[in-house]
């Protein structure tokens, strides 16, 4: 069978992760990248052996052979380029957020529902195995009715004053940063695994280091930098670093969760607990393979990421005998493996159901960022609103 074709737009630090994603999944083919200049595609195309080059994302978009475009550029690119990569035809997957309002989100959902094309959001700790393997439970009814969830994604890569990246200019990385960013990925996970939607919320949010210095030369996302040989600007900061977010569900069920890019020592914790009627479960993203499972009358468990102990729903997210831990790495293969094959066995999301975030689990995130974002604005609880409807 003929391999799918795939072009690549950007290749900062996600795009390269995409790609080796799609590389372990064997019947799927990276063919292009485009990067903002001729000379730059070509130096990262021969980096990562891929054949074809394009200085323009455009061109690629006129590349017949290729079936489906991975849009990693920045925040402030997504929308324009999701839409192109649409009107041309090509299935998308997308990164988060999927644009820089629910407004424009809205508009890509229901130009990518007319054009008939699959489209997915980069939402990967879903993807997780033990992940996969909680939402299974939930739908079982192991926990009971669940009544509470409380969390946090906690970071650390922008504690310092000397920390500096595209993504706190709001021009650039939109007028939210760290709910945008990384909320996004805890609101996402906790709504899939519950099957609930958040319906409303009430925020504070907080710029903790307000003034920043810019180096004068380019430092790349998460690498390592010698302050001492670094020449800086000052750059006032209007962007948060901090959130904490009281959130209700559609069903009544409450919650809470914090976010904060200036935690020293936690690099990238996303975790939550659920607190069920009849147990509760905690997970940790820097931990995947393990899930804490509490009970009232019994001793508690953790239960390792084994597929002989999972249930049968969520077998096919694990690829390894017990004691080989899984992580990362492999939740963004389970991600390009499920769109891949929805792609590849002609599904359509008109009728099929995806296990993959779709550009409506996209214009749902946005709805809950630009939520927060007037919460915190005007200080009261706000309803989570997709379009003209209320999520309820």
């Amino acid at each position: 069978m003929e391999k799918i074709k795939v072009g690549v737009i950007g290749t900062g630090f996600i795009g390269p992760t995409h790609i080796e994603a799609i590389r372990r999944l064997g019947f799927v083919e990276v063919v292009a990248l485009a990067e903002t200049s001729q000379e730059a595609a070509e130096k990262k195309a021969a980096e990562l052996g891929i054949p074809k080059a394009y200085g323009n994302y455009r061109e690629m978009l006129q590349d017949r052979d290729i079936h489906v475009v991975h849009n990693c550029t920045p925040n402030h690119l997504h929308f324009a380029i999701n839409k192109e990569i649409i009107l041309a035809g090509k299935h998308v997957i997308s990164e988060k957020p999927l644009a820089m309002n629910s407004e424009e989100s809205a508009e890509l959902l229901e130009l990518a529902e007319k054009h008939g094309v699959v489209h997915g959001v980069n939402f990967n700790y879903r993807q997780h195995a033990s992940v996969q393997n909680l939402h299974a439970m939930v739908v079982n009814g192991d926990l009971g009715k669940v009544n509470l969830v409380h969390g946090s994604y906690l970071q650390d890569w922008l504690l310092f004053e000397t920390d500096f990246n595209w993504r706190l200019a709001p021009e650039v990385g939109g007028k939210s940063r760290a709910v945008a960013d990384i909320g996004s990925h805890w609101c996402d996970t906790v709504q899939y695994v519950t099957g609930k939607r958040i319906v409303e919320v009430f925020a504070d949010l907080a710029t903790v280091v307000p003034v920043r210095k810019k180096a004068k030369n380019t430092i790349a996302t998460f690498s390592a930098q010698n302050i001492e040989e670094q020449e800086y600007e000052d750059v006032s900061i209007n962007t948060e670093d901090y959130a904490s977010v009281l959130v209700r569900f559609e069903d009544g069920a409450r919650g809470v969760f914090t976010v904060s890019q200036v935690s020293a020592g936690r690099k990238n914790r996303l975790s939550f607990e659920i607190n069920g009627s009849q147990s509760s479960v905690f997970w940790n993203q820097e931990e995947p393979e393990k899930l804490w499972i509490g009970h009232r009358d019994r001793a508690n468990e953790i239960l390792l990421a084994d597929p002989s102990l999972f249930t049968p729903e969520a077998r096919s997210a694990i690829h390894h005998p017990g004691g080989h831990n899984e992580g990362w790495p492999d939740a963004l293969k389970n991600m390009m493996l499920n769109f891949y094959s929805f792609v590849r066995d002609g599904k359509s999301l008109k009728t099929d159901k995806p296990n993959f975030a779709t550009f409506e689990d996209g214009h749902i995130s946005m709805c809950i960022t630009d939520a927060i974002l007037e919460s915190n604005q005007q200080q009261k609880w706000v309803k989570v609103q997709a379009g003209k409807e209320v999520l309820i």
